[in-house]
């Protein structure tokens, strides 16, 4: 059985909950009673191409699937022998050897057990689907509602186009015989007595076509009437719900700000209001064309009526599409730096060619701002240049899209000397970018404009940190048009639920994974001060972003994630934030050498540690290593470091055998491990080894190695243990020796 990869590779139902964070909570829980997780993260494609519902049944079924999983398992253990591959892989014999003796003679008891599993996978899966918004079966049912309507609306809009042309035909008919009857009878005098029958004709045939036209007016009316409903649903209800969910996108939530469907909407509306507004027209032009009686003022109120809505629509159809952003930091858009270049693009949703080369927008920033003049001490900017644009028509999407990639800024006014400070920090100042437009199209003139969501303005990099929580407080308070930018004037807290999921989004962005329940407990009780005089719990904007905040250690962990640690945080192998007395518990019974990774707490730039445990003498030592920094990872990564760790008592032994629960260490991250190539120069390979005082002494001294001269010295043993490690020319061992600083309880 051979699992081959397509051009159309589907995500497995295990790499998507990996991708969504889910593994964690009751899936973790339910993996550690029932089945390996390494096993099932390993044989993902094999196991989800079996269907164990059907196994779990028949005992024939059952067997056969286990033998496929087998196979399965000798075929990748073949494949990684053939490539030669010096890193540690998988570890696929032992895998099949815990499938055979746990599964052999009761295979169906494997079938029920992944049955059960892929099972509960799925109901996560489609709970946070849910949860997610747009997937949620309400959703999916008021957009189909709404394609209905607007599908109905083409639908009578064409019928009464028709009906329009078949008006015109019978107007010409009408005028035709009224004027050539008379011709005929002044030339024909024996006509004369036949000439009050064509007038009563004539007659019968205009009331009809008077008929005929109220009954389309009313047909108009009723399209301008549902016209009406779907057009506050998408100004008032889908417009502002995406605009919602695209504060959410830029602060690093999971939700979708595709502008399909509302291109689709407001496109279609905007096409039946414009052939209304034509149909309405030709409609008054018959009637002046053929001197038609009615002098009813309907069909010009119902031309105002039209108007009004299309007016209403194209006015809120220019959107942001993109917000504004630097390149330089992609995955925080409303930071901007003065002097240096950002973009944002804008889209028209109405997209019909009548409106081609028509819109031009340009960029203002602090636009009719109030807080320009009501702040004391509030900075104002300029653009550098003028960014005005027509909107895009030449483009692979074919949407109307102005992209403005060359803005930058300058700072037009600066507080002069002895004026009264602002009571806001620089990054607590909220800016706004207005772009702006005047349409004139068929009769109606309209402004139009779109503001971006509040930026913050810095003029340095260090500024980074606060600026971003600024504008995460911001998004997660400020819901609706017009923004407040004047939150920070009196800033209202947040609750932890609020918090909790901002502060997940931050590493599912930097490295496409959440946090877990148990990680954001560890954080809530770091950052909640439960008091008498809180006891809800909310979190103020002073205590989470000013001085020694909580937020600037947190912020240095997601540098360090994004720099050094993307593919092991991915993979769920660091735990990352865990107590001291977590850590404990969860080690504590735990085999000798079962370490975990969780982040140095001491450190507001950013590190990571190992803590792992040992067993001796009836004792149980938790031993936590001097955290890694950023520089320390630089020069080696964190794989690596803990493949060559190594306690100054035992230079022979890795002490780092299993990771948390029960990994081991080179499944973990053996594809990781630096790759060694063979020395082409006649040198011999160096290699970087940790090597750190024993942290718990031991209860009495450690026998005599009978293998090791007690009398030599510590630098010629290891010369004798590593002489791989020294060059040719006798020079010292490089490794990094934690001599000076003993390997301490870092938390």
């Amino acid at each position: 059985m051979t699992m081959t990869n397509t051009d159309s590779y589907k995500m497995t139902q295990w790499e998507e909950l990996l991708k969504r964070n889910l593994i964690q909570g009751r899936l973790s829980q339910l993996y550690e009673r029932k089945f390996p997780r390494h096993i099932r993260h390993s044989l993902c494609l094999c196991i989800e191409s079996q269907d164990w519902d059907l196994a779990a049944l028949d005992e024939n079924k059952a067997r056969a699937c286990f033998h496929a999983l087998l196979m399965y398992l000798d075929e990748q253990w073949n494949h990684s022998l053939q490539e030669n591959n010096f890193l540690p892989g998988p570890d696929f014999p032992g895998m099949k050897d815990y499938l055979v003796k746990h599964f052999q003679d009761e295979p169906l008891n494997l079938a029920v057990i992944l049955s059960e599993c892929l099972q509960e996978e799925k109901k996560v899966l489609a709970s946070a689907s849910e949860k997610q918004g747009c997937g949620s079966p309400a959703v999916q049912q008021k957009w189909k509602e709404l394609d209905r309507g607007v599908n109905e609306l083409k639908r009578q809009i064409s019928e009464v186009k028709k009906e329009v042309k078949s008006l015109e035909f019978l107007y010409e008919n009408l005028d035709y015989v009224q004027k050539t009857w008379q011709n005929k009878v002044e030339q024909d005098s024996g006509l004369a007595q036949s000439n009050a029958a064509v007038k009563e004709g004539c007659l019968k045939q205009a009331n009809f076509i008077m008929q005929t036209k109220q009954m389309m007016l009313q047909q108009i009316v009723n399209i301008l009437n549902q016209a009406e409903q779907i057009v506050a649903a998408l100004t008032d209800v889908e417009l502002p719900e995406w605009k919602r969910r695209q504060q959410l996108a830029c602060i690093g939530g999971p939700v979708d700000t595709s502008l399909d469907h509302l291109e689709e909407w407001f496109t279609a509306v905007a096409d039946v209001l414009i052939q209304v507004n034509q149909e309405l027209q030709k409609l008054q032009d018959q009637s002046k064309k053929y001197n038609s009686p009615d002098a009813s003022s309907f069909p010009g109120e119902t031309e105002n009526f039209t108007l009004s809505l299309l007016t209403k629509l194209l006015a809120n159809a220019l959107v942001v599409e993109k917000q504004p952003v630097m390149s330089s930091l992609p995955q925080r858009p409303l930071i901007l730096k003065t002097g240096v270049r950002f973009t944002a693009a804008v889209r028209f949703l109405a997209n019909l060619p009548e409106f081609k080369c028509r819109v031009k927008v340009k960029p203002v920033f602090d636009k009719d701002v109030e807080e320009t003049t009501a702040v004391h001490g509030l900075r104002h900017f300029a653009f550098n240049r003028d960014n005005s644009k027509v909107l895009d028509v030449d483009r692979p999407d074919g949407g109307l899209v102005a992209e403005f990639a060359h803005m930058s800024l300058k700072e037009s006014k600066t507080r002069p000397r002895g004026s009264c400070e602002s009571r806001l920090g620089v990054t607590e100042e909220l800016h706004v970018i207005k772009f702006v437009t005047e349409l004139q199209f068929a009769g109606l003139s309209c402004n139009i404009e779109a503001s971006s969501l509040p930026v913050v303005v810095i003029s340095s990099t260090s500024q980074i940190p606060s600026a971003w929580a600024s504008v995460m407080w911001c998004n997660m308070l400020s819901t609706s048009e017009p923004r407040n930018l004047s939150l920070f004037v009196d800033p209202p807290p947040l609750t932890w639920q609020q918090l909790s999921q901002v502060l997940s989004w931050q590493f599912l962005s930097v490295g496409q994974r959440g946090l877990d329940e148990d990680q954001l407990s560890m954080l809530r009780d770091k950052i909640v001060d439960f008091s008498t005089d809180n006891p809800d719990g909310i979190i103020h904007w002073d205590k989470f972003s000013k001085n020694e905040s909580v937020w600037i250690w947190i912020d240095g962990i997601l540098d360090l994630i994004k720099r050094h640690l993307v593919d092991l945080w991915q993979d769920g192998y660091i735990m990352g934030f865990v107590s001291r007395k977590t850590t404990w518990d969860l080690l504590k019974e735990k085999p000798t050498g079962t370490f975990l990774i969780r982040f140095s707490e001491s450190s507001k730039e950013g590190a990571v540690t190992f803590s792992f445990v040992e067993h001796s003498n009836g004792e149980n030592n938790v031993h936590a290593v001097e955290p890694y920094t950023k520089k320390d990872l630089l020069a080696q990564s964190l794989p690596d470091s803990i493949d060559s760790y190594r306690m100054k008592e035992d230079l022979t032994r890795n002490p780092l055998l299993y990771l948390y629960p029960d990994i081991h260490r080179d499944t973990a991250f053996g594809r990781y491990y630096s790759t060694e190539k063979a020395p082409i120069t006649g040198y011999v390979t160096r290699r970087r080894v940790q090597v750190a005082d024993y942290p718990t002494p031991p209860p009495s001294p450690p026998p005599v190695r009978m293998d090791i001269d007690p009398d030599v010295s510590a630098e010629q043993v290891i010369q004798e243990l590593f002489h791989d490690i020294y060059d040719s020319c006798g020079s010292p061992v490089w490794l990094t020796s934690y001599q000076d600083t003993p390997l301490t309880q870092y938390f």
